[in-house]
């Protein structure tokens, strides 16, 4: 597949990673409401391995984690995109898509208009049959975001996330799911 270097909204650029964007990524991924979902906030260094991981999954299939600026002011404002899973669950192998603000760009809809943007480009240049979503069950802002953007709550697919022990709060997802023949954006 042709790598897919960046995709454009009427606002936002989701484009490949720059040294530059380190800092701001790290600052986001340290900070702890940001993160609240995920099992800990991130150092530095593993911002920098997280951005080189991402790097690296757009060298071997093409697609993947675009960072995520805003096109007027060229502000970065976090991350948005598509990504193969990288465990084994019940629906697996499968195309994820996720993203991760910086909390001074909550509820301006930057969420919702990237993840859309990668929807569309998921059915429709990389021709998918369907993308998912999960996230820890507590994690109501990214469960309206995934509404918001056309996906359906599987919640036969529900799972424990296996990467989290067992009793760890955020162990326990929610699946969502996208098809291209039921969604509505292209």
């Amino acid at each position: 597949m042709t790598p897919i270097l960046e995709l454009h909204t009427p606002r936002l650029r989701l484009r490949q990673w720059r040294d530059a964007d380190l800092e701001p990524f790290a600052a986001m991924c340290a900070d702890p409401q940001v993160m609240r979902y995920f099992p800990q906030p991130l150092s530095r260094l593993q911002s920098a391995a997280l951005i080189g991981r991402v790097r690296g999954h757009f060298n071997e299939y093409g697609f993947g984690l675009w960072a995520l600026e805003h096109r007027a002011s060229g502000a970065f404002l976090g991350l948005t995109g598509l990504l193969n899973v990288s465990f084994d669950a019940a629906f697996t192998p499968a195309v994820e898509i996720g993203w991760r603000l910086a909390r001074e760009h909550w509820g301006l809809g930057y969420a919702s208009e990237a993840a859309y943007a990668c929807l569309a480009c998921a059915f429709g240049q990389m021709a998918l049959d369907e993308v998912v979503a999960f996230t820890a069950e507590p994690n109501v802002p990214s469960q309206k975001v995934m509404l918001a953007v056309g996906m359906q709550r599987d919640p036969h697919g529900d799972f424990d996330h296996p990467q989290l022990a067992e009793g760890h709060a955020l162990r326990r997802h929610w699946l969502y799911r996208a098809r291209r023949a039921q969604w509505s954006g292209i």
